[in-house]
């Protein structure tokens, strides 16, 4: 058995995504240098109200690991939002005790969730892109609205590389809500990622190594075939155009 390639317990096809994907790239040590810069910045200017909502996934672990290893005491948080993959849910854990913090966890209004699914169904995401916005709505914009509430300033893992919708994303910039948005990563490659998590054994979400480069709720996530773009596993039956779910629109 390969180290790229290897059966998982399922019997279908799985990977290291550190095999596949590290590498060291020109500029990459200036990249790096850039990201601790734009973070530094931002907590001189936020102090006490900068967050980061961590999405769990592997650009997110590259940013919580940036700040432990610079001593930049930023408060982490994330949404659970009741339908995510037990290896996302068991990553908070592995997180928590690799890096000695307490993530913040934001889940939705149980009253609302009851009430959607009831109305609407289990699989309501499936039948139009309405219905999945609400979804999202209620599982991730509202818990977000209560994650940034007395925050001036919030950190994401926005890059530029992930979709054509986040190509013009900047390292600092206005989110539409009164707040500064912190993307760090942003000029960073999916080489550049799995390079640092490889160097500094950053834990990551072994749904990565199972070809889902974006992972969001369970419903909403499938792997990607080669050659598919970077977000294609997220709401793989909609329309590119609409591959969204609120969190990162300006002013939603």
């Amino acid at each position: 058995m390969s180290a790229v390639s290897m059966l998982n317990p399922a019997g279908t096809a799985s990977a290291s995504a550190i095999a596949l994907y590290a590498r060291h790239t020109t500029g990459y040590d200036q990249r790096v240098a850039a990201a601790v810069a734009a973070l530094r910045q931002a907590q001189a200017e936020h102090p006490g109200t900068l967050v980061q909502a961590t999405s769990l996934g592997a650009e997110d672990m590259v940013i919580t690991d940036l700040l432990r290893r610079h001593g930049l005491n930023v408060p982490v948080a994330t949404l659970e939002t009741g339908v995510l993959h037990a290896e996302t849910v068991a990553l908070i854990d592995r997180m928590q005790a690799h890096y000695g913090l307490k993530v913040d966890l934001f889940k939705p209004a149980q009253e609302a969730v009851v009430n959607f699914v009831r109305e609407h169904g289990e699989r309501a995401m499936y039948d139009s892109i309405a219905l999945r916005k609400a979804c999202c709505g209620v599982r991730k914009l509202e818990p977000l609205s209560r994650l940034l509430a007395g925050r001036t300033a919030w950190i994401t893992g926005l890059r530029r590389e992930q979709s054509d919708a986040r190509g013009q994303v900047q390292a600092i910039e206005p989110d539409g809500n009164g707040r500064t948005k912190v993307s760090p990563l942003v000029d960073w490659s999916w080489a550049d990622v799995w390079h640092y998590i490889a160097t500094h054994r950053v834990p990551h979400n072994p749904l990565h190594d199972a070809f889902m480069p974006s992972i969001g709720c369970a419903p909403c996530t499938r792997a990607i075939a080669v050659g598919e773009p970077f977000r294609a596993g997220r709401w793989w039956w909609e329309d590119e155009a609409a591959k969204e779910c609120g969190l990162h629109v300006k002013g939603a």
